[in-house]
């Protein structure tokens, strides 16, 4: 935990339930099953990342008394919420056929490398007692993580069902991160 000194009582109560949520996400996403298809083992891994974003979203809404942010976190739960049941329908129809044995492993090293980016980057991310920009400072990589994961996945022909959802987790993401980039700059 990335703790700094006369943290008040709001901020560490806010950072100790974002650890547990973010030790929980790299933990189902570490532990996921994986097989031989690229398409199944991206949406099994990106169930509980989404899951994540709308428990953060919710342990920020605790707090925030900012009204644009109020609305990123809304959006955070509508959006993610509605990513998790597209997957979940995904699921069945993109388990097989088995993926090329060398794409699976080129996108399970990248994904690899995007995921422990993204986790250090979220653990590491500078803390204030200011929870606003905490949270912003805490999701940006979390959505810059989605975007690599969902861009990586499209590189390798994934199952039709989810060609959709990758692109949609892309645009969303990337005006989700436009908003809060903006928002940082004035808090």
């Amino acid at each position: 935990m990335n703790q700094q000194p006369n943290l008040s009582l709001v901020t560490k109560s806010y950072l100790s339930r974002f650890y547990e949520i973010l030790d929980n996400m790299m933990q189902s996403m570490d532990q996921a099953q994986l097989t031989d298809s690229i398409s199944q083992n991206f949406i099994v891994q990106m169930i509980p990342h989404h899951e994540a974003a709308v428990q953060m979203a919710h342990n920020l809404l605790q707090y925030t008394t900012c009204i644009p942010l109020q609305n990123i976190a809304l959006q955070i739960i509508e959006e993610q919420t509605k990513g998790i049941h597209e997957l979940e329908a995904a699921l069945e129809s993109c388990s097989q056929p088995p993926s090329n044995p060398a794409d699976l492993t080129l996108y399970r090293r990248q994904y690899s490398h995007i995921a422990q980016r993204m986790f250090c980057a979220m653990e590491q991310a500078c803390i204030s007692n200011q929870v606003d920009a905490n949270f912003i400072r805490e999701m940006i990589p979390h959505h810059r993580g989605s975007i690599q994961m969902a861009e990586n996945a499209l590189r390798f022909s994934p199952c039709p069902p989810l060609v959709p959802i990758l692109r949609s987790i892309i645009c969303t993401q990337q005006e989700g991160l436009r908003q809060m980039e903006r928002l940082l700059c004035c808090l």
